[in-house]
C-alpha cells in the first residue's frame, strides 16, 4: 500500500501515525514544508521517502510531489493529512490522482461549511442552533428578533474558534457589521446556546461504523479560550453517555465518514430553550472530520491505555482495530498555562506533588498556543475530584 501523508512533521505527534502505518507494512511517503534535516529521527525512520516543498500552500508544488511519488512507486492508495486546514487540498489531490479512499471535494463542503453541516445534523435527527447566513444588518436584526441576544458570529468556513464573536446588543451588532463589511468570506450568525460543550471523538471504519469511541468535556468554551486567552482545561471522560454515542453514530453515517478520525462537537442544554429543546438535550454544534486537536490523541492513549495512532493505522489497513481497549479507563486531563500570567506553584512543586500522575508536559507550539495555552500538563486520575484538584493546583 502506498500512503502519502501530508505534513507528517506538524503537529509534532503526527509522526506516530506514520509509525503505525509503517508497522503495518505500509509504504509511507511524506510531503511537507519542514526541511529534511529538521525532521525528527523518529519520523525519518518510518518514512520511505520525503518530498520537501517550500510551502504547503503551493498546490502546484504538492501536485508535482504526488506525481513524482506516483511515477516512482506506482498507484497511490491514500492521500491524507489528518488536518482540518488541509481538508480541501487533500480532497483536490485525491481527485486529480483518482484516489477514492478519502472524501472528495463535494464531501468536504459538508465537512467545512457550518451552514452545510446543519443539513447533515438534521438528516441524523440531531437538533442544531438556528442560524442566518449574514448579508445585511436589517436581516440580522430580524433574525435576532426571533432568537434574541446574544448571538454568535463566525466564518461559515473556518477552522477552530478563530474570528468567532459573541454579540450581546445592538451597539455590538453595528460594530460587527462595520468590521464585517470589508470581509470577503461569508459569515454565519447563530442563536446562543446555554449548554455544556462536549465532544464525541474517535475513528470510523470504511462503513461509517464507530471503531474507537471516546468522549471529551470542555468546561470552558473554545470561543472564550481563544478570544479571552483564558487558561485551558478539558478532559477525556471515563465513560460515554449512551445518547451521545447514538447521536454521534447517526451523524457519522449522515456525513458518510469513512476510515478516518472524527471530532464531533455538541452542547448539552443546561436549561430549556424554546424552539430548540429541553434541559439535558443534545444540540449539534460542529463536525470536524480530523484528529482531535493538540495532544488529545495522546490523552486518549493515557486514558484508555492503548495506541490510538496504531488503531487508526489498523483501520486503514484492515478496517478494524487490533489495539486493546481496557474496561478500566481513567480520566485524562489537559491543563494549559499562559505566558502572560503568574502562577502560585512552580514547575518543581508540580512535579513533586504529581510525579506519578503526569504523563506529558511541555511547551506548546506557537501555532497552537492560542487555543491550547503556552505550557501544558497532561495527567491521569481515577477520581473526578482528584482531576479537579490537579487543575486548580496548576492554575492557582
Amino acid at each position: 500500500m502506498n500512503f502519502i501523508f501530508i505534513s507528517p512533521a506538524f503537529p509534532e505527534n503526527y509522526y506516530l501515525f506514520c509509525r503505525g502505518l509503517k508497522n503495518n507494512g505500509v509504504n509511507v511517503l511524506g510531503i511537507g514544508d519542514t526541511p529534511y534535516h529538521e525532521l525528527k529521527k523518529e519520523l525519518i525512520d518510518v518514512l520511505t521517502e520525503y518530498y520537501y516543498v517550500p510551502s504547503l500552500e503551493d498546490y502546484d508544488a504538492k501536485l508535482r510531489a504526488v506525481a513524482f511519488f506516483t511515477f516512482k512507486y506506482g498507484k497511490i492508495d491514500y492521500i491524507e493529512s489528518n488536518n482540518e486546514y488541509w481538508l480541501s487540498s487533500d480532497a483536490a489531490l485525491r481527485t486529480d490522482f483518482n484516489v477514492t479512499t478519502g472524501p472528495n471535494i463535494d464531501d468536504v463542503i459538508y465537512f467545512r461549511l457550518k451552514s452545510k453541516m446543519k443539513e447533515k445534523y438534521l438528516e441524523a435527527n440531531v437538533q442544531t442552533a438556528r442560524y442566518l447566513l449574514i448579508t445585511t444588518i436589517d436581516k440580522a436584526r430580524e433574525f435576532i428578533k426571533e432568537v434574541g441576544y446574544p448571538v454568535v458570529c463566525k466564518p461559515d468556513d473556518g477552522v477552530g474558534a478563530m474570528q468567532t464573536y459573541k454579540v450581546t446588543c445592538d451597539e455590538e451588532l453595528v460594530n460587527f457589521f462595520q468590521s464585517f463589511k470589508n470581509n470577503k468570506h461569508p459569515y454565519i450568525m447563530e442563536e446562543f446556546i446555554k449548554g455544556d460543550l462536549i465532544s464525541f471523538d474517535g475513528i470510523v471504519d470504511s462503513f461509517s461504523n464507530v471503531v474507537v469511541p471516546t468522549h471529551h468535556v470542555f468546561p470552558t468554551p473554545i470561543m472564550d479560550i481563544v478570544n479571552n486567552e483564558t487558561d485551558v482545561f478539558y478532559y477525556t471522560n471515563k465513560t460515554i453517555p449512551q445518547d451521545l454515542y447514538e447521536a454521534g453514530q447517526r451523524v457519522l453515517r449522515a456525513f458518510k465518514a469513512k476510515s478516518r478520525f472524527y471530532h464531533l462537537e455538541f452542547f448539552r442544554l443546561t436549561e430549556d430553550k424554546e424552539g430548540l429543546g429541553k434541559k439535558g438535550d443534545l444540540i449539534g454544534l460542529e463536525v470536524n472530520m480530523r484528529v482531535p486537536g493538540g495532544f488529545t490523541p495522546d490523552m486518549i492513549d493515557f486514558a484508555y491505555q492503548m495506541d490510538i495512532y496504531h488503531a487508526w493505522a489498523d483501520v486503514i489497513c484492515y478496517n478494524h482495530n487490533n489495539q486493546y481497549v481496557p474496561l478500566n479507563k481513567h480520566y485524562c486531563v489537559y491543563v494549559g498555562r499562559r505566558n502572560n500570567k503568574t502562577y502560585k506553584h512552580s514547575e518543581k512543586e508540580i512535579i513533586k506533588k504529581y510525579n506519578l500522575e503526569i504523563q506529558m508536559k511541555g511547551k506548546m507550539a506557537n501555532a497552537l498556543s492560542n487555543a491550547m495555552g503556552n505550557y501544558y500538563y497532561i495527567a491521569i486520575f481515577d477520581k473526578y475530584e482528584d482531576l479537579i484538584s490537579f487543575k486548580n493546583y496548576i492554575l492557582e
